[in-house]
């Protein structure tokens, strides 16, 4: 499948906020730290989130001490629910309503993220078994609320990791130099400027904070990554597997960096070029 091809695949696995019910901002919990500048209990409104279910300072969040609502992406989890499985109702409706929705969300999150590696899955391989995997997730994201809430998420999430590791493994049999693999290894704040890792499997690795200036990451599986803060300036991420939109938004880049073709260049790296500058 060309790149063009998948990034249509994913459209809707993108989130739409103009047709979801601010499930983001009044569900999910947070406490104050460096992601947000305050408290929110689960199920409560965010103090910024207006009554058309539009956020009060959506341009500003990062400047204010919300950048934790910038890095999250559900995926189109939000408008699957609010749209589909609840045929346009809201938690403003009724109590009900609210606490199926809370039920539910995290388990449409789940099932979005898997349809995003499965469909990128299907580009890689003709294993039968990807689409039959990725027919039954899509099948079970349209599934009434009850059902939805009672899926074993879990179940599924095994049976997709272990058939896209043998997907990545095929994927990256050929990749010349393969860099040896560091899954679920601990780089937080690694100096790795400049380093191969071309073709590794950096599966669930920690890289919070590491300096991957420069680093070759090309057609490396970053699936489950965490990249917060990561320093990829100048980094090669051509072919990278199983990369999501909100693993490179929570990290930092600039336009030397290169991106796998479905992938979209997070709009703050500019911003955070123009910060670097004045800080100099």
């Amino acid at each position: 499948m060309p790149s063009a091809d998948l990034a249509a695949a994913r459209r809707e696995l993108t989130a739409d906020c103009s047709r979801c019910a601010a499930l983001c901002c009044v569900l999910p919990a947070f406490a104050a730290s460096a992601d947000f500048a305050v408290d929110k209990p689960a199920g409560t409104p965010c103090l910024n989130l207006l009554t058309d279910d539009r956020c009060g300072m959506h341009d500003q969040l990062r400047e204010r001490g919300f950048p934790g609502c910038v890095v999250f992406d559900c995926l189109g989890a939000g408008q699957r629910l609010t749209r589909s499985t609840f045929a346009g109702r809201s938690w403003r409706d009724d109590p009900a309503t609210a606490r199926e929705m809370a039920a539910t969300f995290p388990v449409m999150r789940q099932l979005t993220e898997l349809l995003w590696h499965l469909t990128e899955a299907r580009t890689l391989t003709t294993d039968p078994a990807v689409g039959a995997l990725l027919d039954r997730v899509e099948q079970l994201t349209r599934s009434p609320a009850a059902e939805l809430a009672r899926a074993d998420v879990g179940a599924l999430r095994s049976e997709a990791g272990e058939l896209l590791g043998q997907v990545s493994e095929r994927a990256r049999a050929d990749v010349p130099g393969r860099a040896r693999d560091r899954r679920g290894a601990d780089l937080m704040g690694a100096a790795l400027r400049g380093a191969s890792l071309r073709g590794a499997s950096l599966r669930g690795a920690y890289l919070i904070g590491a300096d991957l200036r420069g680093a070759d990451l090309r057609r490396a599986d970053l699936l489950g990554a965490d990249l917060r803060s990561a320093d990829l300036r100048g980094a090669d991420l051509t072919g990278a597997l199983f990369l999501t939109q909100p693993q490179l938004t929570a990290a930092t880049g600039d336009a030397a960096t290169r991106l796998p073709a479905a992938l979209a260049r997070p709009a703050h790296w500019a911003a955070s070029r123009l910060e670097q500058r004045r800080r100099r």
